[in-house]
């Protein structure tokens, strides 16, 4: 077989003159910047204005556009066309400053110049007027790097620059800079990048790059770019390449090491009907995977995050495209409080997994204390077997029962009797409470809400301005509709706002709970082998480690 000589070399140079996007799509103008609109505003203003600083200083982690912007800064110092926020990119001055080769930018890597030496050599040219442009600029990089010997140097320079001196710093670490060095810059701190915003950007580069993508391969791709649209272009490279020359949600999630969310769901449903098995079994599915269980804690977190946005924000949830997923029907399956406590347990088990002597076990771990540490009304593990009973099992099992008017007599489904107000309406409100087939937030609202009134089949109930954010009319709605089917015929049901005049739900369980705590310190106060060893050792009761026995 012959080769083609002539392809061979094309192909080669096509190679070596490659330029990474991140380099390629480098915002050369303010306009061209994403993000950052703060600072740029500033930025322009001044410039416009003619209001020039001897120093500034640009903070913020990594890719976020630090020297970017400072590049850009120095082309609107030294266009030939003049000062002004909006360099012509034309002129020899811009065109070299894009080149990386002006010789009044003097572009400096503090982590490698940290020497006293190296900053005197830099700062003796300072007194020097510029060879070609307006200013001589010094771009000084990760400038929290510097000695602090060098600091002093540099400070000196600081304290009286030439009028023909520029400084750019750029830091990840403003917290090591002294106060000396930062009260003579302007200091901007770039924010990170939105995820949305990483997303729209891929996008709109892909489309001028004329390669294929879908959107499930962005969202990765900003998700791992972790606020930085630098490492998101460097990503996008690499996804390129991984993919022949075209985005799909399966190569990249598997560039990437992420896993799918379908064993998470698996885990979440098992948390919901409180069965070890199934936990155990989307375990394993995840080391079929070879999944990585750090990252498998990051999407447990991610989606308990995003069942509590379902639960308190439902239109955020809607916003990020999630409405497709089992998160609503999760969201409704959880208290409020159950799913606080599992991202806790979560967050806390990531930290902790690395000194597990099995990654694996460890995992199980963190995901049986979701299990053990699950409220004892919320459902409970069946001994040993690994199922769990139902919530409205363990609700009918733990609470008593109320009488409910016959459903065959509709003149008899009312909540009570226009004679039997007061105290004792009250307390039957109670009663249907721990009754009401709710969860999640109309089941907050129901405990946060107290009787008011009861007149023919309307029943008003009192909520405190304090928990305003729990009301709204589908919630309102919900909760009657519960209250109907539990007595057995429809209700009208008022919330009004203002301050409970009897005991709410909520405020009786925190009540009992409270008086459960004080009997079990008293308890312990009063046992013989306690008081022994306070008299012998000295030794103290730590009231917070108390927990009544149920």
């Amino acid at each position: 077989m012959g080769y083609n000589a002539a392809s061979i070399i094309d192909t080669l140079f096509k190679s070596m003159s490659y330029q990474v996007l991140a380099r390629k799509w480098r915002p050369g103008s303010f306009a061209e910047m994403v993000g950052q609109e703060h600072i740029l505003r500033a930025l322009i203003n001044a410039l416009d204005q003619q209001r020039l600083h001897q120093a500034y200083l640009f903070t913020g982690t990594r890719g976020v556009g630090k020297t970017t912007i400072a590049r850009i800064l120095a082309k609107a110092l030294n266009c030939e066309t003049g000062v002004s926020a909006t360099p012509c990119g034309q002129c020899n001055s811009c065109q070299e400053i894009d080149a990386g080769c002006f010789i009044d930018l003097i572009e400096v890597d503090a982590a490698s110049r940290t020497k006293v030496e190296d900053t005197r050599e830099l700062l003796d040219n300072v007194q020097y007027t510029p060879t070609k442009g307006r200013y001589k600029v010094y771009l000084i990089d990760e400038v929290h790097m510097l000695s602090a010997h060098s600091f002093n140097a540099l400070l000196k320079t600081l304290e009286e620059p030439p009028p023909h001196v520029k400084f750019l710093l750029a830091t990840t670490d403003p917290q090591k800079l002294p106060a000396t060095i930062l009260s003579r810059c302007l200091q901007f701190n770039l924010k990170r990048m939105p995820e949305d915003l990483i997303v729209k950007r891929l996008a709109e580069i892909l489309q001028s790059e004329n390669i294929e993508f879908d959107s499930a391969s962005l969202n990765y791709l900003a998700q791992a770019a972790d606020g930085s649209m630098r490492d998101g272009l460097s990503l996008l490279d690499q996804a390129i390449a991984y993919g022949k020359g075209k985005l799909q949600a399966e190569d990249v999630a598997a560039m990437l090491g992420f896993i799918s969310r379908e064993p998470i769901y698996e885990i979440i449903a098992a948390l919901r009907d409180q069965d070890a098995g199934a936990l155990l079994a989307a375990v394993n599915k995840l080391e079929e995977m070879s999944a990585d269980y750090f990252i498998a804690l990051d999407d447990l977190l991610s989606v308990l995050q995003q069942l509590a946005l379902a639960q308190w924000a439902p239109e955020i949830l809607a916003d990020e495209q999630e409405t497709e997923s089992p998160l609503q029907d999760f969201a409704a399956a959880f208290g409020a409080e159950d799913l606080q406590l599992y991202y806790q347990i979560a967050l806390h088990g990531k930290r902790d997994l690395p000194y597990s002597p099995n990654l694996r076990r460890g995992l199980e771990m963190v995901l049986l204390r979701m299990l053990a540490f699950r409220p004892a009304d919320a459902g409970s593990v069946a001994g040993g077997s690994g199922q769990a009973k139902s919530t409205s099992a363990n609700r009918q099992a733990s609470t008593p029962s109320i009488n409910k008017p016959a459903a065959s007599n509709p003149s008899q489904n009312r909540l009570a009797q226009q004679d039997n107000i007061g105290a004792e309406e009250s307390s039957r409100w109670h009663q249907i409470y721990v009754n009401l087939d709710l969860k999640g937030i109309a089941a907050e609202l129901a405990a946060n809400c107290c009787f008011k009134s009861w007149e023919g089949d309307v029943l008003t109930l009192s909520l405190s301005e304090k928990h305003a954010q729990l009301y709204n009319d589908a919630f309102e709605q919900r909760l009657a509709d519960a209250v109907s089917e539990s007595i057995g015929g429809k209700i009208n049901l008022k919330i009004e706002m203002g301050e409970p005049q009897t005991e709410t739900p909520a405020g009786t369980a925190t009540r009992k709970q409270a008086e459960k705590q004080a009997s079990a310190v008293a308890s312990i106060e009063q046992d013989q082998l306690v008081q022994a060893m306070q008299d012998k050792f000295d030794a103290q009761i730590l009231t917070d480690s108390v927990r009544p026995l149920d």
